[in-house]
Order: C-alpha cells, then sequence, then structure tokens
C-alpha cells in the first residue's frame, strides 16, 4: 500500500512538472509571459497575507483572481490560439526539412539574391519565442516561398531593410526589428544586417540568415557566431542540421548551456569560416 501511494505522488509531481514546463514553454516569447509573472507574483503576496489573516489584502486578491483568468482569456486569446495551433502540428513529419519544404524554399531564395546582390536578414524560430519581433514588424502569416521571400526584400520596398521571422513553414511577419549587438570585438567590416542577427541570436535561440547587399556573401548566425561565405549546399547542410527532428528537443537545453557558460560573441572566439 506505501508503494502505491509513493507512486501516485510521483506520478501528481511528475504531471505537474509537465504542465508547468509546457505552459512557459507556451506562452515563452508571448506579452502573455509578463502577464503570467504577475500573477506569480499576485500568488505570492495572496499566500503571505493568508499566512498573516490580513483579510482586507486576502478578499481584494480573491476577488482580481475571480476576474483574472477570464480576462487573460480574453485579452491573449491571439496567443492562445496560435500557441493551440502550433501543439496540434504534427512535428514528426517536419515541413521544414522535407523535399520542396521550407529548407528548399530558403536555400533557393538565399541563392537568387546572392546572385543579384540582393540584402536578406531571415530570422528561423527554434525553441525560444520571437513574438515580440514579429510584433515589431508587418503581420504575413504566409506559407514559406522562394517568390515571396524575393519579393519581400525586393529593392524600393518597404520591407527591404527589415528582416523576416519565420516559425515553422509560415512567414509571421516582415519589415521586423532585431537589436544590433554591442560586441565590440565585431568585425568593422559587419554591416547592420549582420549585427543584427548576431544580435538576436546572442539573446535567443534562433538561426538568422543573412544575404550581403554588397558582396552577395551568405552568412548564418547561430547562438551570436557567425559562419560566413555558404554556398547552396552548405547553406543546406546548415539548416538541415539545425533542424533534424531528432535534435529538437536538444535545442532548448544547448540554448541554455550556452547562455550559461558564454556571455558573448567575444568569449567564443569570434566568427567561423565555412
Amino acid at each position: 500500500m506505501p508503494s502505491i501511494i509513493l507512486w501516485k505522488s510521483i506520478l501528481e509531481i511528475a504531471f505537474i512538472w509537465i504542465l508547468i514546463y509546457f505552459l512557459i514553454r507556451f506562452l515563452q516569447g508571448t506579452r502573455a509571459v509578463q502577464v503570467l509573472m504577475g500573477l506569480i507574483l499576485l500568488m505570492i503576496v495572496f499566500n503571505v497575507a493568508k499566512i498573516l489573516e490580513l483579510s482586507t489584502i486576502n478578499w481584494v486578491l480573491t476577488k482580481l483572481f475571480a476576474v483574472g483568468v477570464l480576462a487573460f482569456l480574453i485579452l491573449f486569446q491571439p496567443e492562445l490560439r496560435r500557441g493551440l495551433a502550433r501543439i496540434g502540428q504534427n512535428t514528426i513529419f517536419n515541413p521544414f526539412l522535407k523535399k520542396g519544404g521550407t529548407v528548399d524554399e530558403l536555400v533557393e531564395a538565399c541563392q537568387r539574391m546572392s546572385k543579384m546582390k540582393r540584402g536578406a536578414l531571415i530570422a528561423i524560430e527554434r525553441e525560444a519565442g520571437l513574438r515580440n519581433y514579429i510584433e515589431s514588424g508587418i503581420p504575413i502569416d504566409a506559407k514559406v516561398s522562394s517568390e515571396l521571400l524575393m519579393t519581400i526584400f525586393a529593392n524600393n520596398t518597404p520591407t527591404h531593410d527589415g528582416a523576416i521571422v519565420i516559425e515553422g513553414d509560415r512567414i509571421s511577419s516582415a519589415g521586423s526589428l532585431f537589436p544590433l549587438s554591442q560586441n565590440p570585438e565585431l568585425p568593422r567590416a559587419l554591416g547592420t544586417r549582420h549585427r543584427a542577427a548576431i544580435g538576436l541570436t546572442e539573446e535567443t535561440d534562433a538561426v538568422c540568415v543573412v544575404v550581403s547587399e554588397e558582396t552577395g556573401a551568405i552568412s548564418v548566425s547561430v547562438y551570436g557566431k557567425l559562419t560566413r561565405d555558404l554556398d547552396e549546399e552548405g547553406l543546406r547542410r546548415v539548416l538541415k542540421s539545425l533542424f533534424r527532428p531528432e535534435e529538437r528537443g536538444k535545442v532548448f537545453l544547448d540554448y541554455v548551456l550556452e547562455r550559461f557558460r558564454f556571455t558573448s560573441f567575444g568569449k567564443r572566439g569570434g566568427e567561423t569560416k565555412s
């Protein structure tokens, strides 16, 4: 009998832990994260007031919690809908990697823009959400295609100098703004697009692809580390290695370890050549 109670306790703790983990993942990269932090703070205050028998504060917080859940569902309905849609996606047959999928379309567009010396900056979301950066641009919500990518970065268009964000196999936004890296050890020859790519990947686990407007060179930035002068096959190989389905479970852990071990681009030893 004690062993059954022990197993039930272990299962309950594991279930609650998994539920909290997926809730954080669900809200990651959205405005709802700040609200969640506020709710946690209110819960702490509520428990302190209960222990100290502060009846007035306890009554006020009880009423706030009663309407807070409903307000949360109404205010963040778009984020919740997008999150549920992402949970329902089939992750076994990853559309990002299948033949003719996102990688192939992305590689084709970058190769064509490289030959035309058309500048481009493309961020691909992994585990860390990019919702704040998506909201800084123009909403698109369209399936990734080489033609659309080239159109977005066409000269004399409003979105030419901005960046696009890709979630799964869809373009979420165009003309988005990324933070520029403040690392003083970066080569002065690097332009704004490269610095923005490095800046974003210093703060998130996203993958950024850059096409230089001056030279047409294709580069990829991951964890603030820049790999330059990639050819068509090199770019395809790098992207596929970063988005293998069997590697997706390790991505977030790798990101945390990278951020824990390294605090800047300079401490990683600078850029690498392909």
